[in-house]
């Protein structure tokens, strides 16, 4: 068992207003502060380690720290809390398609349209704007538009757009027609580089540029000092000079139409021209919309959004949020699929479903699931502190399944020293033949169900001298 050694006596309490922070091999971390005049303390013990038991010695005081934890210790003496004896429940998600949107006929499509007359901007000027200082955070999307004047050389010598931006996402439209896209990542700098080959007419063409941003800053030092939006445009024909349109003169869209519209809801749909959806799927800035029927019963309903790209969905006219499940996690998958929509927004029958997508997905593939919890668990040792609402019996597992599903079966029960966790179990060396009977009477046909963390609860101790614990895992039906 490792063991290792904290502050010293004289460190241990701060002085007032000190927050003093002490690293111990990237493992524990102390923290340590004053609370009163009196130099009374409060101290954090945490184990980032997922494997070790490390004990510790603090303020000439060991105590032993559980696999990945944190103990909050009273007047820096005495252990009140320790998050690895938290007895809370267990649950694993099953997410089930019941509809799907495949329907050809039952979708409508609308095109957002691509601004192009500089004249009609809502705002004009010699230079490039700050995002944020012109959406005011009251939506992602801000249009940059310009105009370029292009004489083509004898040549046939490519043309080559070239835009840096620090928003979080950019989409580039040449005389309305899509050129290209770019975005940024966690680890990449906070530049974006857009280049691209495009395709001029003789004469006045118009730069159409979408910068996003997916929400903004709340937190982080010299937030005074961070800007965004696009920083630099310039247009390389063939060997000529790098033509800057910085300071040309630009027009500002704030937000997109259908936004302004407010097309996603029941009142204004109707607003705009909607057209069938033939071959408008995997088309950039257009939005899609159909109605839907709610699921009948108390489960969860969300929408696997998998075929899409990014965007933002409204069921009823309330927004459910933005997704971007093109964006993938480091697995391959996207972080996110199912998109959960409240009970309160929904409808019994004729729910208006609406979606803006900026780069391409297919509406058809979209499934309505309900997503119930269908497996709950409990794991908790003999030493566990109870539950709150508990206060005055021993630890013990609570299980309980969500409205209008019961305990249908025990997949496994063992009190004694188990192997594993919620979601990979065996039994250990130590285990009461009576477990899973025991278990099954408490809970069998039950919403929810207690087991007390006791031997006598078991027919005896199965094993004296060896610390115990109850695991329990249960299906939901």
């Amino acid at each position: 068992m490792a063991t290792y050694m904290g502050p010293s006596q004289g460190t241990a309490c701060c002085s007032k207003s000190i927050f003093r922070t002490i690293t111990v091999w990237n493992v524990l971390q102390f923290f340590i502060r004053s609370r009163t005049r009196e130099l009374k303390c409060v101290a954090f013990l945490v184990n980032f380690d997922k494997h070790q038991s490390p004990t510790v010695v603090f303020r000439n005081m060991s105590f032993q720290l559980a696999p990945k934890s944190i103990s909050i210790l009273s007047e820096c003496r005495t252990v009140v809390f320790e998050t690895a004896k938290v007895t809370a429940q267990y649950g694993s998600r099953t997410a089930k398609a019941l509809e799907s949107t495949n329907d050809i006929h039952r979708w409508k499509a609308f095109k957002e349209p691509i601004p192009e007359d500089i004249s009609k901007a809502a705002y004009t000027g010699n230079q490039l704007f700050e995002h944020l200082s012109m959406t005011k955070d009251e939506t992602d999307y801000l249009w940059y538009i310009v105009s370029y004047e292009y004489r083509p050389s004898d040549d046939g010598q490519l043309v080559l757009l070239n835009v840096e931006s620090r928003a979080h996402v950019l989409h580039a439209f040449v005389n309305t027609e899509y050129v290209g896209s770019v975005h940024g990542s966690h680890d990449g700098p906070g530049n974006i580089i857009l280049n691209t080959n495009i395709s001029l007419k003789e004469g006045e063409n118009t730069i159409s540029l979408l910068s996003v941003m997916v929400g903004s800053p709340d937190s982080g030092a010299h937030m005074e000092r961070r800007s965004f939006g696009i920083r630099k445009v310039s247009i390389q024909q063939g060997q000529q000079p790098l033509y800057l349109l910085n300071n040309e003169l630009w027009g500002y869209q704030v937000g997109l139409y259908g936004e302004g519209k407010r097309i996603y809801t029941q009142e204004e749909a109707s607003s705009v021209e909607w057209t069938e959806i033939n071959n408008l799927t995997y088309h950039p800035l257009t939005w899609y919309k159909t109605t839907f029927a709610a699921p009948v019963g108390n489960d969860v309903v969300a929408l696997n959004l998998t075929s899409m790209g990014k965007g933002e969905v409204w069921v009823n006219g309330e927004s459910i949020g933005r997704y971007w499940v093109s964006f993938k996690a480091p697995s391959g998958q996207p972080s996110q699929s199912l998109y959960h929509i409240p009970q309160h927004f929904l409808k019994p029958i004729d729910n208006l479903l609406v979606l803006v997508e900026e780069i391409g997905g297919n509406p058809l593939e979209i499934t309505l699931n309900t997503v119930s919890i269908t497996t709950v668990c409990g794991n908790v040792n003999e030493l566990s502190s109870p539950a709150l609402h508990t206060q005055g019996k021993g630890p013990e597992v609570h299980l309980r399944c969500q409205r209008g599903k019961h305990i249908s079966a025990i997949e496994f029960a063992s009190y004694g020293n188990p192997a594993g966790d919620c979601t990979t179990f065996s039994t250990g060396s130590c285990h009461a033949t009576l477990s899973e009977s025991v278990v099954k009477q408490a809970c069998i046909g039950k919403r929810g169900c207690s087991i007390p963390v006791s031997p006598a609860r078991f027919g005896g101790d199965p094993c004296p001298g060896i610390q115990k614990s109850l695991l329990v895992v249960a299906n939901c039906r």
